[in-house]
């Protein structure tokens, strides 16, 4: 077992494990009182190996406890991505006495000499909030004759076709499949021929309705991981389809492609089930990591840590897009409430810089930007006297790019101290950034755009800048906020 230092790098708002390897988020349910946070966890290295169900709860999604494992491998192969539902009216025959919550996984079995690696569906169960777990003697409950890559299930409850859904990574594409009990399952439709991008194999999907702003009116989200098997530099990344689901079919209403994070570090998300129709909220966790160097990132005795959860709503742009909102949950705003103050305002004059002190410690910054004549808009987060991360706004280019190249250790991957830029986003109105001990999360124009990106500097802030060029921009409405 590999124990050494634990502390380094190792955030303040994100859970990460105590120790040892962490990646997809997996399972995230809600039941009793509890947020459920299941992951690929690897209890034995730091780096990615035979995967398990780590698993922690919250109260508050911000606050975990870490638990015992929940699932190991076993003779059916380890224990790879998956969900969990509440079952509340007993239609798998498990919980005849009262509701309980049922994971359904990926078993993957390595492949050997003589054999190729195969994937199939499997069930676990547990009757105590999910302190513990049996297998069910039935698996695997889903197989494929013939394909390698068959995983990472998502499956709901649809209400209005009164059966369960499962959202399986097909290769590249999207199977539906339905069962009316959990354990015998169903072909519906696939998706995927020619819409998106097909850079390498999809991962992690999940489906689910999403409220459009402003009108009452809902459509389906379907969310695509793909993952790092081609010689793209950007490595793994998340894209989306908004459309319709009539219980068998997913009907997209565009071909182009949509990404969720404009950032390389949010990867595999997925959202919560079984939040109360009260609550109504659709809550998304992703992890915060690349494949391209997820094993070499230089934390300390663990690896891996979570976005902060982020509620996802849909917007109706201008142009006609039905693009995601992504903010953070609200329950984040109780760490900052000891230690929160208005910024002055600033007219930002450009060959003038302006400058504030920041305490190192986890922080919000919130913008708002008006009177914007500028042609670049910059802000420069010191986080020592030599490291720093530049975020800049270009209205020629209609881009936000995160500059990383210079914010502390970033010599274990060729690409990390590349660009990350967003597309278009019209005109830059307000910024919202979450720093951590080793991330930066940009929510640009109230979460229509985002950038999510680890750092590994020797401190978190120790200033901040801001600056203008080719015409003046005045930031007012600004609050400053540090963790208590």
């Amino acid at each position: 077992m590999e124990i050494i230092g634990r502390t380094k790098h190792r955030p303040a708002l994100h859970f990460t494990p105590e120790q040892h390897w962490l990646n997809d988020p997996n399972g995230l349910v809600y039941y009793e009182g509890e947020y459920h946070l299941f992951y690929q966890y690897h209890p034995h290295s730091s780096i990615w190996g035979p995967m398990h169900w780590g698993h922690a709860v919250s109260k508050d999604l911000i606050n975990w406890e870490e638990l015992d494992i929940a699932l190991y491998p076993d003779d059916h192969g380890y224990a790879f991505s998956g969900s969990a539902v509440v079952d509340w009216n007993n239609t798998s025959g498990l919980f005849p006495e009262k509701p309980g919550i049922v994971a359904i996984y990926t078993s993957h079995q390595e492949p050997t000499e003589t054999s190729p690696s195969v994937q199939r569906q499997s069930l676990a169960y547990s009757h105590d909030n999910g302190r513990t777990w049996s297998k069910y003697a039935g698996n695997p409950v889903l197989a494929h004759p013939s394909k390698p890559d068959f995983r990472d299930p998502k499956v709901f409850w649809s209400e209005a076709h009164g059966k369960w859904m499962m959202v399986l990574a097909t290769d590249q594409t999207i199977t539906f499949y339905s069962s009316p009990n959990l354990r015998e399952w169903s072909l519906e439709s696939e998706f995927g021929e020619g819409a998106g991008s097909h850079d390498a194999v999809w991962e992690c999907p999940d489906l689910f309705e999403l409220p459009v702003e402003g009108t009452g009116d809902s459509k389906w989200v379907l969310l695509v991981s793909i993952g790092d098997n081609s010689g793209a530099r950007y490595g793994s990344r998340t894209q989306y389809f908004v459309g319709g689901f009539d219980g068998s079919v997913f009907t997209p209403e565009h071909s182009d492609i949509r990404w969720l994070d404009y950032g390389k570090d949010n990867y595999a998300g997925v959202s919560f089930s079984d939040i109360p129709a009260a609550d109504g909220r659709r809550i998304f966790i992703g992890w915060m990591s690349n494949w391209r160097y997820a094993n070499q990132v230089p934390s300390q005795g663990w690896r891996g840590a979570m976005t902060i959860p982020r509620v996802l709503t849909l917007h109706d742009a201008a142009d006609g897009r039905m693009l995601i909102r992504q903010q953070p949950v609200a329950e984040l705003d109780r760490n900052f409430a000891a230690e929160s103050a208005a910024l002055p305002e600033m007219l930002l004059i450009p060959g003038e810089r302006q400058d504030i002190k920041c305490k190192d410690s986890a922080l919000e910054l919130r913008l708002t930007l008006a009177d914007n004549e500028a042609e670049e808009f910059g802000l420069i987060i010191h986080h020592t006297a030599t490291e720093y991360t530049e975020l800049i706004y270009s209205a020629a280019e209609d881009t936000l790019t995160l500059h990383r190249d210079q914010s502390g250790e970033t010599g274990f991957s060729e690409i990390f101290p590349d660009l990350q830029s967003t597309g278009g986003i019209g005109s830059l109105k307000s910024l919202r950034i979450l720093l951590d001990a080793c991330s930066v999360e940009v929510f640009a124009n109230d979460g229509l755009a985002a950038i999510t990106s680890l750092v590994f500097p020797g401190g978190i802030c120790s200033g901040l800048s801001f600056y203008a060029k080719g015409g003046s921009v005045r930031l007012q409405g600004g609050r400053l906020s540090f963790m208590e």
